[in-house]
Parts: C-alpha cells; sequence; structure tokens
C-alpha cells in the first residue's frame, strides 16, 4: 500500500536546505504532496515572502521528489487535508518541534533536523544589508575598478 506524505512551508528563496527536507520527506513515503503557504497566509503569520506565490509553487511542483504542490491557506488546513488526500506521515522541519504533535492522532508526525549553515531568514537579512546606498557605492567601486583595469591594460 502507498504511503502519503505531507508536509507544509513557504518556500521562499528556494534553497538547498529546503530541497534537502523535500528529499528526506520523500525517503518516508511513496508520495509526497507539498502545502506552499499563499502570500496571504503568510501576512497572517507576520512573514513577507520576497518571491510571489505563484512563483514558490511553480518551483516547488518542479522539484523531482514532489509528487504534488498545493495552495497552504491557513492552519486548519493540515487536518483536512489530511483526510482529502489519505496521509500517513506529517512531517516538517525540526524548528516546529511540538507545535503539530496534535495530528499524532491521524497520522505518524516527524520533524526532520535543519540544514546547517542556510535559511531564508538568513539570506534575507544578509541581503537586507543591501539598501540603495549600499548597492550605489559598491557600484562606484566597480566601475573604479574597471577603469582602473582598463587604464592598465
Amino acid at each position: 500500500m502507498a504511503k502519503t506524505v505531507l508536509t507544509y512551508g513557504t518556500f521562499d528563496l528556494f534553497h538547498v536546505g529546503h530541497l534537502n527536507i523535500l528529499k528526506r520527506l520523500k525517503e518516508k513515503g511513496d508520495r509526497l504532496i507539498v502545502g506552499v503557504s499563499t502570500d496571504e497566509f503568510n501576512a497572517v503569520k507576520g512573514k513577507k515572502p520576497i518571491v510571489p506565490f505563484e512563483q514558490r509553487l511553480e518551483i516547488v511542483q518542479a522539484i523531482q521528489y514532489v509528487d504534488l504542490a498545493i495552495p497552504e491557506d491557513n492552519w486548519d488546513q493540515k487536518r483536512l487535508d489530511i483526510a482529502k488526500y489519505d496521509v500517513d506521515v506529517f512531517g516538517i522541519g525540526e524548528d516546529w518541534k511540538g507545535k503539530f504533535d496534535d495530528l499524532g492522532d491521524k497520522v505518524e508526525v516527524i520533524y526532520l533536523p535543519r540544514t546547517t549553515g542556510i535559511s531564508t531568514t538568513e539570506l534575507k537579512r544578509v541581503l537586507s544589508a543591501f539598501d540603495e546606498r549600499h548597492v550605489a557605492k559598491l557600484k562606484d567601486t566597480l566601475d573604479s575598478l574597471s577603469q582602473i583595469v582598463k587604464e592598465l591594460s
């Protein structure tokens, strides 16, 4: 009998940590369904993704480990999706440890370790340091270096 695994996430600025968790979850079953949080739901969670929902959904659906990508609109959707898709395993990153234990009455709940050294939050923090003033200064520096290279050639 086929085993279905379900997970959810925002998957903003898709990176190797996202890929790793999807790969590990696929190894837990035969079918992997991924709920991608909509922009509206992220607003409820206090998040503002950089990549629009439609693009994030398309990216996740294109991953070889993902059998189906669906929109995630609200917190209560998890129980409904478990029943709708006949889910056996609910898996998510360990940063959510304990938050979904209540689903254990319907499915096996697993929390997977994060990939060290990478996170969307950290990527956003680094990118936020590059405001217009910094970008302009970087451009001026590169223009100066380019001029020096021309003069030396």
